[in-house]
């Protein structure tokens, strides 16, 4: 079993088309794939518009699979602090889920506008011609900062970060973001399985840390992210204690956005250990369910694949 149950593609933050990413993910010999984009499903339903559900070809030795998941990564507010869940999809669509992710790109929307406002006042314009050419839904704090850049405004994106788009940047603008327990809900909604995305990368002591785990789960969250890329052992032996501690399943996923990031690749992550696979997503109740509902593509063994 080889996932990556975390990526993104155009659709949100990502650069990649996601055909890119089912390319990249056959060549790299990965079992099941996760497109996860911000708020939004946009990449999932075009690839299951090309990618009808496909029946296991003639059991012909060396032949691959590729198992495809729906999915979808929500921002939510626990305590005042952005938290993602991504979210492992059985039903694509849900009123429930389809409500909240309306509200949430429309955020994103208004919230564009009001940076672009602050980006016009300090003498930066042309931030909406540039965001309207994209083919993202989710749009997202990361595609202005790659106008920021591509002007010539900022070096680069954490420059682009510092001085305009975080919390002391000339265009900062606050979100507004779902409750924790109300995206929780919307997964649920479809069936599917709530996973607390990246949880050593929010600022948060071990505490609050063990706080915001024990809230998720009390909201219905199932599974938590215990390895992905970046993470040092110290930290993955840490979240595989607190992952065990609240009853959480392991799910692992490399949140590959872009080729031109060298931290990470797609299904680029620490692998788990056998002692860890036990508790590993793909043992949970629902998950034949889950990659049942989703898509299969196959390739065969001299077959090349160009990402």
């Amino acid at each position: 079993m080889y996932v990556d149950l975390h990526c993104h593609s155009y659709y949100s933050d990502g650069a990649q088309t996601p055909e890119y990413l089912v390319s990249a993910a056959l060549e790299r010999g990965l079992t099941h794939l996760a497109l996860t984009d911000h708020d939004c499903l946009c990449g999932v339903e075009h690839l299951w518009k090309t990618m009808p559900r496909a029946a296991l070809p003639s059991k012909q030795e060396g032949w691959r699979q590729l198992n495809l998941i729906a999915g979808v990564e929500i921002s939510c507010d626990w305590n005042g602090l952005e938290i993602h869940v991504v979210g492992l999809l059985k039903e694509l669509r849900t009123p429930t889920l389809d409500a909240l992710l309306k509200e949430q790109q429309n955020h994103r929307r208004l919230r564009a506008e009001s940076i672009a406002e602050k980006l016009d006042a300090a003498g930066t314009a042309g931030v909406r011609d540039y965001l309207a050419a994209l083919p993202a839904t989710a749009l997202t704090r990361s595609h202005i900062a790659d106008f920021l850049v591509a002007n010539g405004t900022c070096k680069n994106k954490q420059k682009a970060f510092k001085s305009y788009l975080g919390r002391r940047g000339k265009a900062y603008v606050a979100a507004t973001w779902a409750s924790l327990d109300r995206a929780v809900n919307a997964i649920q909604s479809t069936g599917g399985i709530a996973v607390l995305a990246h949880p050593s990368r929010y600022p948060l002591t071990r505490s609050k840390l063990s706080r915001l785990i024990k809230d998720f789960h009390a909201a219905g969250g199932e599974a938590m992210e215990v390895s992905y890329a970046n993470l040092d052992p110290t930290s993955k032996k840490r979240l595989l204690e607190l992952a065990n501690e609240h009853a959480l399943y392991h799910s692992c996923g490399s949140d590959f956005h872009t080729l031109e990031s060298g931290w990470t690749a797609l299904g680029k992550y620490p692998r788990l250990e056998p002692s860890a696979t036990k508790n590993a997503i793909w043992e949970h109740p629902r998950w034949h369910s889950i990659v049942t509902s989703g898509r299969a593509v196959f390739a065969q063994p001299n077959e090349e694949s160009e990402p």
